[in-house]
């Protein structure tokens, strides 16, 4: 099982790689000089901003809940059979749920610069 998570975790990492440095090459501006083409362009870059935003921002979102669960869940268990290491764990998990809340934090901030920024 541990195995199997791993490789979801490795799969899903490399889908939100792969569609960040994706996302700019559609949001492309065409090449010509015609202004007409240029505001259908502008039109379609901004369809796509947003598609690439929320399934970025969707995938760190639904991939930092699936990682807090587990960790609550794994701190819980361990407090279960070691009650005299309350302190210690539940120091290290809020240690890790912070690092994880990180990860998300900048995603939000990339799917931002996606969307103001390209």
């Amino acid at each position: 099982m541990n195995r199997l998570l791993k490789k979801i975790f490795a799969l899903t990492g490399a889908l939100i790689l792969i569609l960040a440095l994706a996302a700019p090459a559609y949001a492309a501006a065409p090449e010509g000089d015609a202004p007409a083409a240029q505001e259908e362009a502008e039109d379609n870059t901004i369809g796509l901003k947003a598609i690439a935003a929320g399934i970025a921002i969707g995938i760190a979102a639904a991939g930092g809940a699936v990682g807090m669960g587990i960790t609550t869940g794994k701190s819980a268990e361990s407090i279960a059979r070691q009650p005299e290491a309350e302190g210690k764990v539940r120091t290290t998990m809020m240690l890790g749920l912070v690092f994880i809340e990180t990860a998300i934090i900048y995603a939000l901030l990339v799917v931002i610069l996606i969307i103001f920024v390209l």
